[in-house]
């Protein structure tokens, strides 16, 4: 038998992947499924950015790239973030990845290994937890909290930090619960974390445009005070509906640059090179598909959320941002798995349990709205029958 290392079996995995199988599993067999469980957007990439991407290829733009990305991209990434944050970051700072993951990868190989601690939140997105264990760190999970509407509280992140911490991550706005973190709690975490300037922070930042009602998004990018300790990710799947595109950024702090270089080298080589062109197109093209997009976005949240909580038993915050709702389903006597199964094989309605993105998600589910309105009001009539 072929022998593997037992590393690999602290490797975990993203359940909303599992979920879609099954949910695909059941399509086939004929039964009518609604999914409310996978996190990405439901509209196609705009055409302009499509037309982008097959001009590349048309033009012969079909070999190797420089590892960090094409300069014209990194640019107008640059571009982008002095425009939205109002920061000023060198483009020879940012590393054009494959999605989002890799820069999770990345700074969790960087920083973890059978010393370190790495403090994370929970519920949180699963593949933090996941790395974390693989790179044989100790996992420090912050429960978010759903009395603080899912916002990070700084002072329970910073009570953790114990002198073998060596990275923490932080997300808002926040997959699975749809909090935002507000720039109060953001400023006093900034104001005790740059004492401990040996931390890092990765801040995944991957949901910054979807932010809805009173809610403002704050990057950790407007501190310079930080600016050695961050590592700030973002990128276009969700925002420009591309998550087949495969294609994300990271800025960095610059000593760290020839060490994350090397790690793309040694990994993915590059960025397939058409998609980049598209990502230029994405950021410096037309916005009003995109802002057409978010709009439907905010009105499905407000839907989701009043057709959850006439659910008797349920009990929904209003999600802040991202295109996720994270009720508390406490009062239904069901564990997070048992409602996840209920209601795929009787209802027909896939979600996530939320126990699939930390301990602290038992009790809870997270529906994502990234579906139509009419298929949202189905789902909550078809589970309030079962009820």
């Amino acid at each position: 038998m072929l022998r593997i290392t037992n590393k690999m079996n602290r490797l975990g995995t993203e359940s909303a992947f599992e979920v879609l199988s099954r949910a695909q599993t059941l399509s086939q067999e004929g039964k009518d499924i609604i999914n409310l469980g996978i996190g990405q957007p439901d509209f196609k990439t705009p055409p302009h950015i499509v037309e982008a991407g097959r001009k590349a290829l048309r033009d012969g733009y079909h070999g190797y790239t420089p590892a960090n990305g094409i300069p014209e991209l990194r640019e107008a990434v640059a571009f982008d973030l002095k425009k939205r944050h109002k920061v000023d970051v060198d483009a020879e700072d940012i590393v054009v990845v494959p999605g989002g993951k890799p820069t999770m990868f990345f700074s969790i190989l960087m920083f973890g290994g059978s010393n370190a601690e790495i403090i994370y939140p929970d519920p949180g997105f699963p593949i933090y937890g996941s790395l974390i264990n693989f790179t044989g760190s100790k996992a420090v999970p912050i429960t978010i909290k759903e009395k603080n509407d899912f916002s990070f509280n700084a002072e329970d992140i910073l009570e953790k930090i114990t002198p073998r911490t060596r990275l923490i991550i932080i997300n808002s706005p926040a997959n699975p619960t749809g909090g935002v973190t507000s720039k109060l709690e953001l400023d006093k975490f900034v104001k005790e974390i740059v004492k401990h300037p040996t931390i890092a922070v990765l801040s995944d930042e991957i949901y910054s445009h979807m932010i809805y009602g009173k809610e403002t998004h704050t990057s950790l990018l407007q501190y310079p005070e930080i600016r050695d300790q961050l590592i700030m990710l973002d990128g276009w799947s969700k925002t420009y509906a591309m998550t087949g595109w495969r294609i994300g950024y990271a800025v960095w702090p610059k000593k760290l640059i020839p060490h994350v270089t090397r790690l793309c080298i040694n990994s993915h080589s590059c960025v397939n090179a058409a998609t980049q062109y598209a990502g230029i197109e994405a950021l410096k093209g037309s916005h009003t598909l995109i802002q057409k997009m978010l709009q439907e976005f905010d009105s499905r949240r407000i839907l989701i959320h009043k057709e959850l909580n006439s659910l008797s038993s349920f009990k929904c915050r209003m999600p802040g941002g991202a295109f996720y709702a994270f009720p508390n389903i406490k009062d239904t006597g069901l564990s997070a798995e048992e409602a996840q199964d209920l209601f795929l094989n009787e209802a027909g309605v896939a979600i996530i349990a939320g126990t699939s993105f930390g301990k602290a998600g038992q009790g809870y589910v997270r529906f994502s709205y990234a579906n139509s309105r009419e298929n949202i009001i189905e789902a909550i009539n078809r589970i309030k029958k079962l009820f």
